[in-house]
C-alpha cells in the first residue's frame, strides 16, 4: 500500500464495486471488529479494534459518497475510464489537495464496548480461562528458541502449534478467524488471505491464543508478507 490509504483493500472489495456492495463490505468489516466475540475474549487489544474500526468508517465515509469517492479515484488514478466519461476529468483539480484529503487522520471512533455486570465478567473469565487453556509437555530448548524468535514464519507458526498440541479446528474454535484463513497463513499463501489490516487481527488473535507476544507476531509476520507477497 502506499502513502495514499487503500480504502477498497480495508473494505475488501473491488475498485469497481456497487454501492450495495461497499454497504454489505463495510457491515461486515464492522461487525469482525466490534463483535462480542472479540470482546468477551480479549484476543485484539481495545486500541486495535478501535483503530481497525476508524479505518473501516472512514473507508465508508469515503467510497459511499459519490462524491468523494470520485476525487478518491482521481487522486489515486483508479477508474480513470469510467471517471473520464462521467466525472470532472483531473486535471481540472488540484492533485495535492486531492492527495492531501486522503492522508488525513482518521476522525475519532464513538465504538463503545460492550458493558457488563462484575458477575458476568468473573463467568466470562471463568469461560475465557478454560476455552483458551493449553496442555502440553514443554520442551525448554524449543521454548528458547520461541523466546529468541523475531521473524515468525507461516510454517513457524503451525510449528509452535502442534507443539502446544492444539489442532487447526480448535485454534479457529478459541480465534473466531475461519479454518481456510488459518490455514493460508501456515502456508503463507498470501495470494488468498485479505487485506493485511485484516490479516494483522488473525496473526494476533492466533499468537495470543498460543500464549506468544501477540505485537511482536503480528508485526514480524506482517512485515514478512509486504516483503514477500507480489
Amino acid at each position: 500500500m502506499n502513502d495514499l490509504k487503500n480504502y477498497y483493500e480495508v473494505l475488501e472489495i473491488p475498485t469497481s464495486a456497487k454501492s450495495e456492495d461497499i454497504y454489505h463490505s463495510y457491515q461486515r468489516a464492522k461487525f469482525a471488529y466490534s463483535s462480542e466475540s472479540l470482546a468477551i475474549y480479549s484476543l485484539i487489544s481495545s486500541d486495535e479494534c478501535r483503530n481497525i474500526l476508524n479505518l473501516i468508517e472512514e473507508a465508508y465515509s469515503i467510497l459511499s459518497d459519490p462524491a468523494k469517492r470520485r476525487r478518491y479515484d482521481e487522486a489515486r488514478g483508479l477508474n480513470l475510464e469510467f471517471n473520464s466519461t462521467s466525472y470532472s476529468p483531473l486535471a481540472q483539480r488540484d492533485p495535492v489537495n486531492v492527495r492531501e484529503e486522503f492522508q488525513r487522520p482518521a476522525a475519532s471512533s464513538n465504538f463503545q464496548g460492550p458493558s457488563t455486570s462484575p458477575a458476568a465478567s468473573n463467568v466470562t473469565k471463568l469461560v475465557a480461562q478454560n476455552q483458551f487453556a493449553l496442555n502440553f509437555v514443554v520442551n525448554t530448548d524449543f521454548e528458547k528458541e520461541i523466546e529468541e524468535t523475531i521473524e515468525f514464519s507461516g510454517s513457524f507458526l503451525r510449528k509452535i502449534r502442534e507443539y502446544k498440541n492444539l489442532d487447526i479446528q480448535r485454534l479457529c474454535d478459541m480465534t473466531k478467524v475461519s479454518r481456510t484463513h488459518l490455514q493460508d497463513i501456515e502456508a503463507e499463501d498470501f495470494s488468498r488471505l485479505p487485506a493485511a489490516v485484516y490479516v494483522r487481527g488473525f496473526v494476533f488473535q492466533y499468537a495470543k491464543c498460543l500464549k506468544l507476544k501477540p505485537e511482536l507476531v503480528a508485526n514480524s509476520f506482517i512485515a514478512r508478507m509486504k516483503k514477500i507477497k507480489p
